[in-house]
């Protein structure tokens, strides 16, 4: 057996479906041992669009995605994409070609040294030096990958090892550790924190959905009576149509839901990561007492100084807290959710052309079904995605927040309808974010993957000039022009409607879904609605 063989039975071992990537010199024996293994390889247009399929396979699956590249500007290219997994927490593992050893202390051709540039954006970062380490640095790096906090393993593979012969090995058992159990102490204290509070409202962040503790929290917050805010990257951890639930907080500004922060003595902070939302935002003064759950000790931060930290699987402690705690009485917080229910109502039935971001939220709320998934990518429109699309499960308002990188929503839409076939699945993204990866619809059409794109269109960096339009009151170098989107798609031989009235968009979507292939909306917007929010947030009036 050659390096490149075992390479792939590990993998094989470790339950992979799917690798993303691109085929390359240095990687050419992983890819000749591919034809015979059931994984499946899914040639993309460019390495990051790889990376994101990945990232966004990990998130959705809790296990590791795999992509995959050759040397030099092959991984650099992964870059990106991976990073972006790594700070969101979700597991991926990407294995990149690399030069042969003979080579690798001096210059010489497409050579980088792709551990270390790795290694700041890793868990783990490693070169396989020896064929007869190779179970050992897979099973390392998806064990690494998966535990909590999930992120990523990189993996480089010279291509003289991948062709070595070595003497039969076999892949190591894959073992997952559990989470264990909360300190009983602990749970007391959190339990008597919360009883004796006066305004408790919860956090809940994306360790929630990792840690598939939903239901969990839920029944918290609805035996003892908690309001729940959740961040962005944990939008449907709590549906929407729950009493209980605020919806999301995250935007750099005072919101209604912010309200709720203003008032609370006690913020139990279930599954939260501060990468997701900085708690200077939400606890100004540093006011609030701190109950952190999780599967992780708290980050160190001035802002963020737990009175109780309960370590351990985090649906067990939720279910123990709930059994050990007073339920409260009616909460003041409650008075915020008719208002933002009522918020996200008032634009309905509006029939402005271009048509506004909140009026494009509703639409699609309307069309698509509990189950079906949408992936954001960055920009203005993931500031209205995050704020006013009522997610009712968890994992199906995918949103980057942690490092945020534009581009990731039409290979993250590709990913989502692999691993969920009998969903629709959208991407929602800005004119810009969409021509970052665009290719990757060569690649949905080529593999069978039917998904709906609306592209939220301005001819602008819209979050951009939203944020300097705030500070300094115009605008500066954001302007750009756009291909007809309509035809660009048709080249691909995807299908393609441009929306040109309000009324228009929600028989563009249903048949979109219907036409079950590649299908992309052109939908104009009117983001003066931006600096109208910016407005109405600085003169809020909380009405608790």
């Amino acid at each position: 057996m050659k390096g490149a063989e075992l390479l792939v039975r590990c993998l094989e071992n470790e339950g992979v479906d799917y690798i993303y990537g691109i085929p390359g010199e240095e990687n050419i024996a992983v890819m000749d041992v591919l034809l015979d293994s059931p994984i499946k390889f899914i040639t993309t247009r460019h390495e990051q669009g790889a990376a994101f399929m990945a990232d966004v396979q990990g998130r959705l699956t809790g296990k590791a995605g795999v992509c995959l590249s050759t040397l030099g500007p092959g991984a650099t290219n992964l870059l990106t994409g991976f990073a972006d997994a790594n700070m969101d927490r979700a597991p991926i593992v990407a294995i990149a070609g690399q030069g042969a050893t003979t080579r690798l202390h001096k210059e010489s051709h497409q050579i980088v040294n792709l551990v270390k540039l790795f290694e700041p954006v890793s868990k783990y970062s490693i070169q396989i030096r020896e064929p007869e380490i190779i179970p050992e640095v897979v099973r390392k790096a998806f064990k690494v990958a998966q535990i909590e906090k999930p992120g990523g393993s990189f993996i480089d593979l010279p291509e003289n090892i991948a062709d070595m012969d070595i003497p039969d090995k076999t892949p190591l058992v894959v073992q997952c550790p559990r989470a264990p159990m909360p300190q009983e102490e602990k749970l007391k204290q959190a339990a008597e924190i919360i009883s004796t509070a006066r305004y408790p409202l919860i956090l809940a962040g994306n360790g929630v959905i990792r840690g598939e503790a939903s239901s969990s929290l839920t029944s918290f917050a609805e035996t003892l009576n908690i309001p729940v805010a959740n961040t962005f990257m944990a939008k449907g951890i709590i549906p929407f149509s729950n009493k209980q639930s605020l919806g999301a907080i995250g935007l750099q500004a005072s919101d209604y839901v912010s309200c709720g922060f203003d008032r609370a003595d006690v913020i139990i902070c279930v599954g939260y990561d501060i990468v997701e939302y900085h708690p200077h935002l939400w606890n100004v003064n540093r006011q609030a007492k701190i109950v952190h759950i999780d599967f992780s000790p708290a980050e160190v931060d001035a802002h963020y100084i737990v009175a109780c930290g309960v370590i351990g699987d985090i649906a067990k402690a939720l279910d123990a807290i709930a059994g050990l705690a007073e339920p409260h009485q009616k909460h003041l917080a409650m008075t915020l959710r008719k208002t933002i229910v009522e918020e996200m109502e008032t634009h309905a039935n509006d029939n402005g052309f271009p048509i506004k971001p909140q009026k494009i939220m509703w639409d699609l709320r309307q069309v698509l079904a509990p189950e079906d998934i949408v992936i954001s990518d960055v920009g203005a429109h993931k500031m209205w995605m995050a704020r006013m699309y009522q997610a009712e499960r968890p994992n199906t308002c995918i949103i980057s927040n942690g490092f945020a990188s534009m581009g990731i929503a039409v290979p993250g839409a590709i990913a989502a309808k692999l691993q969920h076939p009998d969903r629709t699945v959208v991407a929602v993204t800005g004119d810009a974010g969409f021509m970052m990866n665009s290719q990757e619809i060569e690649t949905a059409l080529r593999i069978g993957t039917p998904i709906v794109i609306i592209i939220w269109t301005d001819s602008q960096y819209g979050l951009i000039r939203w944020h300097q339009m705030r500070h300094y009151g115009r605008d500066s170098h954001i302007d750009f022009r756009n291909p007809d989107f309509i035809k660009y798609a048709e080249s691909f031989g995807a299908k393609a409607y441009s929306v040109q009235a309000a009324d228009e968009l929600i028989p563009a979507i249903e048949q979109a879904v219907r036409d079950d292939t590649v299908v992309i909306i052109d939908c104009p917007v009117d983001y003066s609605e931006n600096m109208k929010l910016t407005e109405k947030l600085g003169e809020l009036v909380c009405p608790i």
